[in-house]
C-alpha cells in the first residue's frame, strides 16, 4: 500500500484519481478548499487545505509520502485588455506558487519513499494558443517550465511530469459546458469528437504515479483528444 496525497481530491480530475487510488489499495490523503464531498471511500482520508495560507500546514500527511498530486486550477478566460496585472498575480499565486509551497514542504516526506513521484497538471493553452487563454496558459506554462527544472534536481530519486489536458468535464470548466449544445460544440472541435472526463486523466495519472513508468520523468503529456497535433 502507497500513500498518495492528492491537493484538491474533492471534485473532478483529483476526485476520480483518488477513487482510482483508492480502488487499487492505496491509501489517498486528499484536500479541500472550498467544498468537501463525502468520500465513504475506504482508504480515503479528506482535509482541508488552503494554499494561500502562511505557513503551510501539511500535518496531514504522512512521514513517508510515496506520491504527490497537484490538481488546484482555474480557468478565467478573458480578452486580454479586461485582465489586471493582479489577475495575473493571484492566478500564478493558485497555480505556480500554490504548487511550490506544497512540493517543499513535502519534499523531506517524499525523499523517505521507495520511488517516489509528482505530477502536475497543465493546459493545451500552453503549446497550442488560444484567444482569451493569456491568463491560465502564463500560470500553466511556468508549472511546465517547473516540471523539467524539478525532474532534473531532483534526478533519480523522484520523477517528475506533467498531464496537459484539453478541455474536460470538471467543475473548473462548468462555464464552458453548461448546455448539451456547448458540449456539442466543444466536443466538435476535437478530432476525436468528444469532451475529456475526470477519468481519462485520472488514469494517465495513475499510470505516471505507478512504477510502470519508472524510466518516465520530465515530461509533459498530452491528454487532449488530438487537438494539438492533429487537423482532420
Amino acid at each position: 500500500m502507497k500513500n498518495i496525497v492528492i491537493i484538491g481530491a474533492s471534485s473532478g480530475i483529483g476526485q476520480a484519481l483518488a477513487k482510482q487510488q483508492t480502488d487499487a489499495g492505496n491509501h489517498v490523503h486528499g484536500t479541500f478548499y472550498s467544498s468537501q464531498t463525502a468520500s465513504g471511500e475506504e482508504g480515503l482520508s479528506l482535509h482541508h487545505l488552503n494554499v494561500f495560507d502562511e505557513p503551510l500546514d501539511v500535518s496531514f500527511a504522512p512521514q513517508v509520502v510515496d506520491s504527490l498530486v497537484y490538481c488546484p486550477g482555474s480557468v478565467i478566460l478573458k480578452p486580454f485588455a479586461r485582465l489586471k496585472p493582479e489577475d495575473f498575480v493571484n492566478d500564478y499565486q493558485l497555480q505556480l506558487v500554490g504548487a511550490v509551497k506544497v512540493i517543499q514542504a513535502l519534499l523531506p516526506r517524499l525523499k523517505n519513499a521507495a520511488h517516489p513521484s509528482i505530477v502536475l497538471f497543465s493546459t493545451i493553452a500552453v503549446q497550442s494558443g488560444f484567444s482569451f487563454h493569456s491568463l491560465v496558459a502564463a500560470s500553466k506554462g511556468a508549472i511546465e517550465g517547473l516540471t523539467k527544472a524539478l525532474a532534473a534536481e531532483f534526478a533519480p530519486k523522484i520523477r517528475v511530469n506533467c498531464i496537459a489536458p484539453s478541455i474536460t468535464d470538471t467543475p473548473l470548466a462548468a462555464g464552458l459546458l453548461s448546455t448539451e449544445e456547448k458540449k456539442s460544440a466543444n466536443a466538435q472541435r476535437h478530432p476525436l469528437k468528444k469532451i475529456g472526463q475526470p477519468e481519462d486523466l485520472a488514469h494517465l495519472a495513475s499510470f505516471l504515479l505507478s512504477e510502470k513508468a519508472n524510466w518516465i520523468t520530465g515530461q509533459v503529456m498530452h491528454a487532449d483528444g488530438g487537438m494539438s497535433t492533429l487537423r482532420v
